[in-house]
């Protein structure tokens, strides 16, 4: 039976997200085939997959920024599916989004970019003129704080690093107040040490928080590292759903569609994984020298 399809979203932050079989076509294709799981409050939840699997597809439909062709997402009891209005801009200030390429404004500076986390509240005057009011201000910088880039506030935000530059787009999305955070892969344009600095983050986030964090991921040693449990998808189809030690590299072939020479190194953001051959063979020459 389907769920009621109500307007208005529970008051309280912590409730669960269920997806009940969520399918996404674009014409003779199916990005998301019949898609069922659930996700507590309060879990972060890695979602892995080779790409064109159907995880960015995923995350859309979960923010609404694309309908699903058939089945529904269900949060706290209330049919996503059937928000309108403000009742839509209500529910996409709950689930902030994360972004692959930080979706920042690049010649506005962080401060200003962190505030923009509070449009979906503020009258459109108060938008047209960038007026905030200084309690906003106060706890833009509080997060930036937080996070440890403070010290980069006044900057603009093109004049950060890629990493320093996610880590202002986790704190707009925290401006939301969400009671969940949507990644899409936040750490694919990044290297490992700027890799992992935010993914601490977001971990310290779920923790210290209690926020849900849904993230999508490239890479098998992250969702084992970061994440209480790990859904794998493969052709828009779960394929996988368990805790992150149950992964074997058997279950890895299938989500990535890979044959016996699949090897995890080729999907590691590890900075020690990443010590191949010709890097050793440099570092022992400039210890030479």
């Amino acid at each position: 039976m389907a769920p009621d399809r109500v307007t208005t979203l529970p008051t309280a932050r912590a409730a669960g997200l269920s997806y009940r079989k969520v399918t996404k076509r674009f014409g003779a294709v199916t990005a998301v085939d019949d898609v069922s799981f659930d996700v507590p409050e309060g879990q972060i939840l890695g979602i892995i997959g080779r790409s064109g699997a159907g995880k960015s597809t995923l995350l859309r439909l979960t923010n609404r920024l694309a309908d699903p062709s058939g089945g529904h997402i269900v949060f706290g009891g209330v049919d996503v599916g059937s928000l309108r209005g403000k009742g839509l801009l209500a529910w996409r200030a709950r689930c902030a989004m994360i972004f692959q390429q930080f979706n920042l404004v690049p010649r506005l500076d962080v401060v200003s970019n962190v505030l923009h986390g509070t449009l979906n509240r503020r009258s459109t005057l108060a938008t047209t003129f960038n007026l905030f009011p200084r309690a906003d201000i106060y706890r833009a910088i509080d997060i930036l704080e937080r996070l440890g880039i403070a010290d980069q506030a006044a900057k603009r935000a093109e004049d950060l690093s890629g990493g320093q530059q996610q880590r202002v787009a986790i704190a707009r999305a925290l401006m939301q107040d969400p009671a969940f955070i949507l990644a899409d892969e936040p750490i694919a344009s990044l290297d490992p040490m700027n890799a992992q600095v935010v993914m601490d983050t977001l971990r310290r986030i779920n923790e210290e928080d209690g926020r849900t964090v849904v993230c999508n991921l490239h890479t098998l040693d992250t969702a084992r590292r970061y994440c209480d449990r790990v859904i794998g998808m493969c052709e828009g189809r779960v394929v996988f759903d368990g805790a992150p030690e149950l992964l074997t590299t058997a279950q890895a072939r299938e989500i990535y569609g890979a044959d016996e020479d699949f090897s995890e190194h080729a999907t590691s953001t590890s900075i020690e994984k990443l010590e191949t051959p010709m890097l050793r063979t440099l570092r022992s020459a400039e210890a030479a020298v």
